[in-house]
């Protein structure tokens, strides 16, 4: 029986593998260049890429690949064989430090939103030492960083890093004004849950919808959905734990901390929860899971479902960003501790946040925009598309005291004093957990739970990570023109002015709720629904000055950014709707034609015997009734495909403003004439069939 332990982590290059294969003074360099961002000298850049090959080779690779992530939003990959050629009929395996430390992949086919033309192939790929190498499938994966000729970034990795290094300037900066000196380093830990769907693989290849789109674009409710809640961390089907058993397996091996996983509130949806990692690591690691998960799901004859909202009327899935700020002291810096200074560090944190959120509200839903988490938000399973902060019963009592400067202790179960040499003693996991609030504290961390399943966490963190070091940098150059000895004073002044000045982004209750929907338009807080009504505010005037003041991004990646996302929403609706075409030209109508056939031939047949058809003329008039208005639609559908956009903001309001509403009352039209015809008639299989028949 293997015992976890013992293979954790072996098919990754870290600290271990590194100890044994470099010398011990690389060995000690590359430490220095891990945890303290240093530089790794050219001089032992060889040593440590041969040391890299002749470990992965003893793993049985072959290959090197220089793994990074484009703007797509996956991650991309290109393999070189390690040999060289020594002669006519000989190789030898070699790997250099120049082509550990870098690549060039054709970058001509990778969107760059206007960074470089077209037919400028030229991108490099930079090794990233903060994250391990690993060895999958006989390759060595190193992960890179993406850079188009001029040094700009063409991937999601380059500004996360730039981010957290953003974010560690502002917080030691503001620590050190604090009097915590000992705090030279900080970094974020992430630890996103993801969620998932699986549908047997033979169905799942019976619905061009699911292989073209990743979502059922027809489909009337099954008999059963979630009602009785009774899918919820129920017990796991044979068939579903032997996958899981091997997700599991292979995300050990690759050092992936997979720690807990249940079967969800929908039916054959579930999740899979890892540890917290370093920022960084996390994303890569979160890249890693979807991809094992969904490739491993094949060998189970399933089919692993990333999408928000791959069915109708279920609840769709999404991945909760638990993100928290740790020091180099090895102290969580949101988790309030004995000492009032201590207390005083976490709420001046827990301010800053709060702050970051309220002003940077636009930002925060752009992060997790995309066409398919539009159909999830506010969806009663997931937060609604406004932003709000949910802090818990103790804090809120905390920070209306603070502002009131009323001792509201009896509302909460904590000493409360206040006062300048004293803050209160906040107990530890006092917090309920409020699952419709998109940004809620949890005890020690903050849970952004508006991601979508299939999202690439770097952008949302990279954002997060920048606006809490904006407002950080304005904390520090506050306190740092004050006397040493008027800092403390200083400090609960501007925690208490800051939580009275963004209280409007606090909110407790049912997010919901319409109550909330219209307390929040009253509050000033915005509403974007769509994707489509989000993107046009990243590139404002005061978001492009903050991301270049912290050297995050570019005005013109930024600007790059925008024009990719904006496009990528028009081109995923295009393909939905002319996926809907197809299937409503090539399937479901010939079907539903054959169908009246029939039932007008029964008619005829009735009719001609003196026997009542009420029945079927009942149906055949309600089917063709629905049907003839499809094909009114489908028509208008296939003209407005044929339009072309050169302007990507105007190809995405179309797409929102037309294309979706066509397509949805199409679909509730077909969903009509699929409740009322033979399950064997209908040409592909059902909600019963997908949800229930197969691994339920």
């Amino acid at each position: 029986m293997k015992v976890v332990d013992d293979y954790f982590g072996c098919d990754v290059f870290g600290r271990q593998a590194m100890q044994k294969y470099l010398p011990h003074s690389v060995f000690k360099i590359m430490c220095d260049v891990m945890d303290n961002g240093k530089e790794l000298p050219n001089e032992i850049a060889d040593v440590v890429a041969n040391a890299m090959k002749d470990w992965a080779v003893e793993k049985g690779a072959t290959h090197f690949t220089h793994w990074f992530q484009p703007m797509t939003g996956i991650t991309a990959e290109k393999h070189d064989a390690f040999i060289n050629p020594t002669g006519p009929t000989s190789v030898i395996s070699e790997f250099r430090g120049k082509e550990l430390i870098k690549g060039e992949p054709d970058a001509s086919s990778f969107p760059s939103g206007g960074l470089r033309a077209t037919f400028e192939a030229r991108g490099y790929t930079a090794w990233d030492p903060t994250s391990f190498a690993f060895v999958k499938e006989k390759t060595l994966y190193i992960p890179t960083l993406f850079l188009s000729y001029d040094g700009s970034s063409l991937d999601k990795k380059t500004p996360l890093l730039r981010s957290i290094q953003a974010l560690n300037k502002a917080a030691v900066r503001l620590l050190h004004v604090m009097g915590f000196s000992d705090i030279n380093k900080i970094n974020t830990t992430v630890g996103p849950e993801q969620e998932y769907f699986l549908v047997d693989e033979e169905m799942y290849r019976q619905r061009l919808d699911l292989i073209i789109t990743g979502r059922t674009l027809f489909g009337s409710a099954p008999v059963k959905g979630q009602e009785l809640d009774d899918h919820y961390f129920g017990n796991i089907d044979e068939r579903v734990k032997a996958y899981m058993e091997e997700v599991d397996e292979e995300l050990w091996r690759l050092g992936v901390y997979a720690k807990t996983e249940h079967k969800e509130v929908a039916p054959c949806q579930f999740e899979l929860a890892p540890v917290f990692s370093a920022g960084n690591v996390a994303g890569d690691q979160n890249q890693l899971m979807m991809e094992v998960l969904q490739r491993v799901a094949h060998h189970h004859g399933l089919v692993c479902l990333l999408h928000e909202k791959p069915f109708d009327g279920v609840n769709g899935s999404g991945k909760h960003n638990n993100w928290s700020i740790v020091a180099d002291t090895g102290e969580n810096l949101l988790e309030p501790g004995d000492d009032p200074k201590d207390n005083i560090r976490s709420l001046t944190i827990l301010a800053a946040i709060v702050k970051g959120v309220d002003e940077y509200q636009d930002l925060l839903r752009i992060s997790v925009a995309t066409a398919g988490n539009d159909h999830r938000l506010g969806a009663n399973e997931a937060p609604p598309a406004i932003i709000s902060i949910y802090l818990g019963e103790e804090l809120n009592a905390i920070i209306r005291s603070l502002i009131s400067g009323k001792d509201e202790h009896n509302t909460v179960n904590t000493d409360l004093q206040l006062g300048i040499t004293a803050l209160p003693k906040i107990s530890r996991d006092t917090t309920d957990r409020n699952r419709t609030s998109p940004f809620a504290f949890t005890g020690n961390k903050f849970e952004f739970r508006m991601l979508g399943s299939s999202l690439n966490i770097s952008c949302p963190n990279t954002i997060l990570n920048t606006i809490v070091a904006e407002e950080m940098t304005q904390f520090a150059a506050e306190l740092e023109c004050v006397s040493q000895e008027k800092v403390q004073e200083a400090n609960i002044e501007l925690i208490k002015r800051t939580f009275k000045e963004h209280q409007r982004i606090l909110y407790s209750g049912n997010g919901y709720s319409e109550e909330w929907r219209q307390e929040a338009l009253k509050r000033g807080l915005s509403e974007l629904k769509t994707t489509a009504d989000a993107l046009p505010h990243y590139t404002e005037p005061r978001y492009l000055e903050m991301f270049g003041r912290h050297k995050v991004y570019t005005a013109n990646e930024l600007h790059a950014r925008q024009n990719i996302l904006l496009m990528g929403y028009y081109q995923v609706i295009h393909i939905e709707a002319q996926t809907m075409a197809y299937m409503l030209r090539k399937q479901i109508i010939p079907a539903v034609l054959d169908y009246e056939a029939k039932l007008a031939s029964i008619i005829q047949t009735k009719k001609e015997a003196g026997i009542k058809f009420t029945m079927e003329n009942k149906y055949l008039t309600e089917i063709n009734d629905a049907l003839e208005l499809i094909e009114q639609h489908l028509e208008e559908l296939e003209e407005l495909i044929q339009k072309s956009f050169t302007d990507s903001k105007e190809a995405a309001d179309f797409a929102a403003q037309k294309l979706l509403p066509l397509m949805d009352a199409i679909r509730k039209l077909s969903d009509v004439i699929e409740a009322r015809i033979p399950r064997d008639v209908w040409p592909m299989p059902d909600y019963n069939d997908l949800l229930f028949r197969a691994i339920d």
